[in-house]
C-alpha cells in the first residue's frame, strides 16, 4: 500500500518469525515492502537464507543490522553497549557490518539502517571514536553502492544533526524513528523531522508516551495511542518533502501482528 505519495511496509524483525512466517503476515496485511532484517542472512555461511529472501516478491526499502551485544533493558545499559561504541566488540560487529553491506548489494538494496549508539561530544576522545567507526563504515558502505542510514533517538535531533554536517559524508542518511525521540526523552519528534529533514530517507512508524521519570524509558504503544500524532507527522512529512517509504515497527505488546494492522488501517484512513 502507499501512503499518499509513501511507500508502506513493515519491519521484518516486529514479527518475530521466519521469512516464511513474513511473508504470510505480508500477505494477510495486504503489504508488498519490508524493512529487513539481515543478520540472519549475514551469520548463514550456507547463503540459503538469502536465497529464500530473493524468491520472495517483496520490495525491501532498506535492511537493518543489529548487533548481539546491544543490551536494551535500561537507558543505561544502551548507553554502554549499543552500536558501534563498545571497544570489545568493534571488530566482531565491523564484520558483521561488512556482511550486511555485502548481503544489502546482493539484494540490489539501496539503504542500511542501524544504531551508531550515543554520541556525546563533550567527550572529546569518545565522540572522535564514533566519528572514526562511522566514517569507517560509511565507506565501506558507499564502496558497494550502499547507503547508511542512523537510527534517530539516543541524541537530539539537533545533535545528530551536528554530528552529520561535521561528519559530511555523502553516503550518510537517517532512519527517522518518531516513537524513538520520545521513548529515550529526546525531544519532540515533529520538530526532530523538521531539523533532520535533509538526511531522512526512510522512517519508522511507531508511537511513544514519554516517561515521567527522567533516566528510564517511555512505553511503546500502538500506532495512534501515543504521543506522536498521525496528523501532525503525516503533515510534517509533507512540509519537509519527504520521498522515501515508511515501515511499521512494532517492538512491544503481545499482540504484535494485530497493532501493525491497526497501524495499516490508521495510514490507510488518514492519507486519504
Amino acid at each position: 500500500m502507499r501512503c499518499r505519495n509513501w511507500p508502506v511496509g513493515v519491519c521484518s524483525w516486529s514479527l518475530r518469525t521466519d521469512v516464511q512466517g513474513v511473508a504470510k503476515a505480508m500477505k494477510e496485511l495486504g503489504l508488498r515492502h519490508v524493512h529487513l532484517g539481515i543478520r540472519p542472512a549475514v551469520e548463514d555461511s550456507s547463503g540459503k537464507y538469502l536465497e529464500t529472501i530473493m524468491a520472495q516478491k517483496w520490495t525491501i526499502t532498506s535492511t537493518m543490522i543489529d548487533f548481539p551485544q546491544e543490551d536494551y533493558s535500561t537507558l543505561e545499559s544502551i548507553k554502554v553497549t549499543g552500536g558501534v561504541v563498545p571497544d570489545a566488540h568493534w571488530q566482531q560487529n565491523h564484520n558483521l557490518f561488512m556482511g550486511a553491506v555485502i548481503a544489502t548489494a546482493k539484494l540490489g538494496v539501496k539503504y542500511l539502517s542501524m544504531h551508531a549508539g550515543f554520541i556525546d561530544e563533550s567527550n572529546k576522545a569518545y565522540v572522535e571514536k564514533i566519528y572514526s567507526r562511522i566514517r569507517d563504515l560509511a565507506n565501506i558502505a558507499a564502496d558497494n553502492g550502499v547507503i547508511l542510514l542512523l537510527e534517530t533517538g539516543q541524541e537530539s535531533a539537533k545533535d545528530l544533526r551536528h554530528f552529520l554536517e561535521t561528519l559530511d559524508h555523502q553516503s550518510v542518511g537517517v532512519n527517522f524513528d518518531p516513537a524513538n525521540m520520545i521513548l529515550y526523552d529526546k525531544g519532540d519528534p515533529i520538530e526532530a523531522v523538521r531539523v533532520l529533514s535533509p538526511w531522512i530517507r526512510h522512517l519508522h512508524v511507531k508511537d511513544a508516551t514519554r516517561t515521567k521519570q527522567p533516566g528510564t524509558w517511555g512505553a511503546e504503544v500502538p500506532w495512534g495511542d501515543g504521543q506522536v500524532g498521525v496528523k501532525r507527522f503525516l503533515e510534517v512529512l509533507d512540509e519537509v518533502s519527504f520521498e522515501g517509504a515508511m515501515a511499521i515497527e512494532r517492538e512491544a505488546g503481545d499482540n504484535r501482528l494485530g497493532d501493525i494492522k491497526l497501524a495499516v488501517e490508521w495510514l490507510t484512513a488518514a492519507c486519504k
